[in-house]
C-alpha cells in the first residue's frame, strides 16, 4: 500500500512540511526551536507534528519561511 502524500493529510512530519511546502530548512527548524506560540504544532510523545492547515495559514502570514529560488 502506498503511502499518503502530506497534501492529504492531516498531520505532517516537519521534512514533509519542508519538502510540501517548499521551505527554508534552517528557517523552519529555527522557528521549530524558538520560543513563541504556535497554533499550529502537536506533539506526540517527543515528536514534533504540523498540523498541516494551521500551518499554511501562518505561512500566507510568514512567507519569509519560504525557500528563495
Amino acid at each position: 500500500m502506498k503511502n499518503p502524500s502530506p497534501g492529504v493529510k492531516n498531520i505532517i512530519t516537519p521534512t514533509e512540511a519542508i519538502d510540501y511546502f517548499v521551505l527554508s530548512r534552517r528557517k523552519f527548524y529555527d522557528l521549530l526551536k524558538s520560543d513563541e506560540q504556535k497554533n499550529f504544532l502537536v506533539f506526540y510523545k517527543e515528536r514534533k507534528m504540523i498540523i498541516r492547515t494551521a500551518f499554511a495559514r501562518y505561512l500566507e502570514a510568514h512567507p519569509d519561511l519560504r525557500r528563495q529560488c
